[in-house]
């Protein structure tokens, strides 16, 4: 496509002398924004995928991706029977009974608002998250009248391994007086941490026959967790699931639950994508510049090549193989950059956040405990050809006006 004699050229004048310093200096701007942009854009989508996946796998690692809930004063009396037949439906993984309530946890100085959860010590091994998350705890000792809370919320009553809580809930028994609240005190055997602020701040857990006990539910449950294989049958077992259960039950998805703060994260994520391309957009405008200012600066030379037989054709594929060099081999260095930045992202995180002595990914705002990164090949590629794209017609202007350089004019003003 490109001849010798043309790629020749073009790398002599890329190469600017000393007198051409300045135009060296605007191509160096223009390749750095270029490398720069990319790179940036890499990171803020891979960020924002991490950050997403990560969250839905924290989400679906705790909870299923579908809940079968039961309407108040209507619990699952023969919830072991439901789980077996859900489990037999083509897709299910598992499903798991709970018991899930508001109260208001007491330490005796400390007081916080938080969701108990009644759940079978078996049910917490067959999910990854909640089995690593308890890893420090014997979950033999799961069983009676104790209970497990998240780190964040121990931090916040201030209690430790082997202390009481107390548990206080408004629904307790009707007298002649009105309601009396339930109270009682369980030992705390197990402090765990699942890598998710809202759950680590806000959960504790207990064995399921000590839920039941406690809120009076006898055998029964509150309701039912569904975990499936593939998330692409979502729609297909919930369908299943709901034409099976009475119309005393609700069945939800993790979608529909988690709907407005995923909408939320892929508008901002959109929205960083335009904002991030200007960087590249403002590069290219760069490249234009340092064109134009170099075609002026080679008028001479166009004008002796164009009367030694170089065609308008030749001339215009010599400026814009410079323009494409700067294009490609910036955007080449930006996604290595990117790459880079990605792959080691905790750990920059870390240096930077002691060099700095300031938390910058704080768990309490941002929900994880560590900054997640998922590049997207797609995404790096729709980079790479919005960036080429945009590089390549910054270079078409300056091309022809090259071509467009009359050799009479040029010979002449020399």
């Amino acid at each position: 496509m490109f001849s010798k004699f043309e790629r020749m050229t073009a790398w002599r004048y890329i190469r600017a002398k000393r007198k051409e310093g300045f135009i060296s200096v605007i191509t160096g701007f223009a390749f750095t924004g270029i490398a720069l942009g990319v790179a940036t854009l890499i990171i803020v989508m891979s960020v924002m995928n991490g950050f997403k996946a990560e969250l839905l796998n924290r989400i679906l690692g705790i909870n299923g991706h579908i809940s079968i809930v039961a309407s108040a004063g209507f619990p699952f009396n023969n919830y072991k029977n439901a789980v077996e037949n859900i489990e037999k439906i083509d897709g299910v993984e598992l499903a798991i009974p709970l018991i899930e309530k508001q109260l208001l946890i007491s330490s005796g100085k400390e007081a916080e608002g938080a969701m108990v959860r009644g759940i079978n010590a078996e049910d917490i091994l067959k999910k990854k998250v909640l089995r690593d998350g308890f890893a420090k705890m014997d979950i033999d000792y799961f069983n009676g009248d104790v209970v497990a809370i998240g780190d964040k919320l121990a931090h916040k009553l201030g209690v430790y391994l082997g202390d009481e809580i107390t548990l206080i809930s408004p629904n307790g028994k009707v007298t002649a007086f009105g309601t009396v609240p339930r109270i009682k005190s369980y030992k705390i055997v197990g402090i765990f941490s699942l890598g998710m602020y809202a759950y680590d701040s806000s959960y504790v857990f207990m064995p399921m026959e000590a839920a039941q006990k406690y809120f009076s539910l006898a055998d029964s449950a509150s309701m039912i967790d569904v975990t499936l294989k593939d998330e692409s049958v979502l729609k297909k077992v919930r369908s299943v699931i709901e034409q099976s259960v009475s119309l005393d039950a609700y069945v939800y998805d993790f979608k529909q639950t988690n709907s407005a703060f995923f909408n939320a994260i892929d508008v901002e994520r959109n929205v960083m994508f335009l904002i991030l391309t200007l960087i590249i957009l403002v590069a290219a405008f760069n490249i234009i510049t340092g064109l134009i200012m170099l075609v002026k600066d080679k008028g001479r030379d166009i004008a002796v090549l164009r009367t030694m037989g170089a065609t308008k054709g030749m001339i215009m594929r010599i400026f814009f193989m410079d323009g494409a060099f700067i294009g490609i081999v910036g955007t080449s260095l930006g996604v290595v950059l990117g790459l880079l930045f990605c792959e080691n992202i905790e750990t920059i995180r870390q240096f930077l956040q002691k060099l700095s002595g300031k938390d910058l990914f704080s768990s309490e705002i941002y929900f994880l405990s560590q900054l997640p990164a998922k590049v997207e090949i797609n995404e790096v590629l729709l980079v790479v050809a919005v960036t080429l794209a945009l590089s390549f017609l910054a270079t078409l202007y300056p091309a022809y006006r090259a071509s467009k350089f009359d050799p009479a004019e040029a010979l002449r003003y020399e």
